[in-house]
């Protein structure tokens, strides 16, 4: 093979070789020295680095780079309103003037402090709450709603396909865009990096902006596989919004052979919470549009709410830019607050260990703590790693299912029959750290019992894995247990 190339190339090839262990350590000092990480991430990347030399460097400048120095998104606009009300919130907490309707809810107050402090999340208590576990449903009421836009519609997707389904949402696009409505589609580019130019094309010609998250180069040359913006949000005149699990594509519809039904949970809210998802789009849309949409005040108007629900919601976000891993955090205190039980729905449970820890006293402290993955992989290795984290939880008393009914793709924590944290982070570290999610968190015991219900409603359709069943898998799981999980910092 070397005699192909020329002098200079295979000269190179032996100098790399021949100093290897130099180049090996220097990476390595780089790593540990020059980048602010998790010391299990950094161990992780070492073994990455030392099996797989010079290569493994590669893969972490693709897959590593830390860009959390360097805020992303600016507020600067309309930072002093957001203040304002945060401020103003606060102070009522800290006089015990915020009034929770359930008293029940009160020992979650400091959580709403945590996300008023730390994600700038105002609590609002005028929503409505529709809960969605079918993809058909959703995508129904989607339309629907966006049949009766009368001034926009935002749309913000991880993953898109030019499918059946995408067809007919973009039929409904280009006819409002007709009537004169403005219309904006923001996607992330390596989930979409099955669409064609000339899918957004047709979209720009109509009149419709389109935004692309992180583009890649070179035609479809994606140099950052982590970052990713995994939120799905759809807000429609400031009226309603949508936030959950559900990408655009027929596998989302369960039309897909290999996943079968696609059971996810999405919701759609009315009231005030819908400006929030609003705020989320448009900062977004900022930086991956290089355009200030804040100048646009009829974008944030209030309108009259129609159903008058009493849902208090908080709608809170994280990414790489972020100052802390609010999601993360969000989830690790509503499971230091449960007294009863916590009910975990994700497609791939790989949490850091103080998050497994909090679980694992949860579940020897009586709390009943329920786990569902799906029972089928879309990631292999995110799978097996999973599989591997939840022999622990089920060592320490936590009941944990598998859901055989075709794909979970749900991303749901419900505590005590109180609180509901459900959006787009799956519990894993790449959602903690690595993706910029949104989640809506939601201080109601009818959303939360509704979501529980769909659970227990689930668990029909689910195999507990009992601990024999566990103990008794082949020595080929195990051995795939074993290796993904030493590389789940980085999956």
């Amino acid at each position: 093979m070397l005699e192909l190339l020329g002098d200079g190339v295979r000269t190179a090839f032996w100098w790399i070789m021949d100093h290897l262990l130099i180049i090996n350590i220097l990476l390595s000092v780089l790593i540990i020295f020059f980048q602010r990480k998790n010391p299990t991430t950094v161990w992780a990347w070492l073994l990455v680095l030392y099996c797989v030399p010079v290569l493994g460097f590669g893969l972490y400048l693709l897959l590593g780079q830390n860009f959390r120095k360097e805020r992303m998104f600016k507020m600067k606009e309309i930072e002093g309103e957001v203040k304002y009300a945060i401020r103003r919130q606060e102070e009522s907490i800290y006089r015990r003037r915020l009034r929770l309707r359930d008293p029940d809810q009160e020992r979650f107050r400091s959580l709403i402090l945590y996300n008023l402090n730390e994600g700038e999340a105002v609590l609002t208590d005028n929503n409505d709450v529709q809960i969605f576990t079918d993809g058909k449903e959703k995508f129904r009421a989607l339309i629907d709603e966006m049949e009766h836009a009368r001034k926009y519609i935002h749309l913000q997707y991880y993953i898109i396909k030019n499918d059946e389904l995408w067809q007919k949402i973009e039929e409904v696009l280009l006819r409002k865009a007709r009537q004169g409505v403005e219309i904006r589609v923001l996607f992330d580019s390596m989930g979409c990096r099955t669409m064609h130019n000339r899918d957004w094309e047709r979209l720009e010609d109509a009149g419709i902006e389109v935004a692309e998250f992180f583009p890649a180069v070179l035609g479809k040359l994606q140099l950052r596989v982590n970052y990713r913006n995994h939120r799905k949000i759809a807000v429609i005149d400031g009226r309603v919004g949508f936030v959950g699990g559900f990408n655009i594509g027929r596998e989302y519809l369960g039309r897909d052979k290999k996943f079968g039904y696609w059971r996810d949970t999405h919701i759609c809210i009315e009231g005030a919470s819908v400006t929030s998802l609003a705020v989320r789009f448009v900062l977004d849309w900022n930086y991956a549009a290089s355009e200030n949409l804040f100048l646009k005040d009829y974008l944030f108007e209030i309108p009259e709410y129609q159903k008058n629900g009493r849902e208090p919601m908080q709608i809170i976000s994280s990414g790489p830019d972020s100052r802390s891993k609010v999601i993360r955090n969000n989830y690790l205190r509503l499971i230091h607050l449960a007294k009863k039980n916590v009910y975990i729905q994700t497609p791939y449970f790989i949490p850091d260990e103080d998050i497994l820890e909090a679980l694992k006293i949860a579940a020897k402290s009586g709390i009943d703590v329920r786990i569902m993955i799906p029972c089928k992989p879309d990631h292999p290795f995110v799978y097996w790693a999973t599989y591997s984290y939840l022999g622990d939880m089920i060592a320490a008393g936590a009941k944990c299912y598998t859901y055989d009914n075709g794909f979970l793709h749900s991303k749901c924590m419900c505590v005590d029959g109180l609180v509901t944290c459900m959006g787009t982070a799956n519990m894993d570290i790449r959602s903690f750290a690595l993706n910029f999610e949104v989640n809506a968190v939601i201080y109601s015991a009818k959303t939360t019992r509704c979501l529980e219900d769909a659970f227990e409603k689930d668990i029909e359709k689910s195999t507990l894995v009992t601990r024999k069943m566990y103990r008794g898998r082949g020595m080929i799981i195990r051995i795939k247990e074993q290796f993904c999980r030493l590389f789940s910092p980085v999956l």
